[in-house]
């Protein structure tokens, strides 16, 4: 399991497998709870790129 800090979150990439492929899935969690912000990823990079873009989203829709 890949982890890293991004503004505020804590996020764990988890890999798998899905028909011999390597599969993704991010959670991020926060101090007040977690989620699964990536489902599901082909790649490493395409699930941390997606993470990156979920976190900020939700942390800009929280400053409105």
């Amino acid at each position: 399991m890949l982890t890293f800090e991004y503004k505020g979150w804590k996020v764990e990439i988890d890999q798998g497998e899905m028909n011999g492929y390597a599969t993704y899935a991010v959670w991020a969690n926060h101090k007040l709870g977690c989620v699964v912000a990536v489902p599901y990823a082909s790649s490493r990079k395409e699930a941390v790129t997606r993470a990156k873009q979920w976190i900020d989203s939700r942390n800009k829709k929280n400053k409105v």
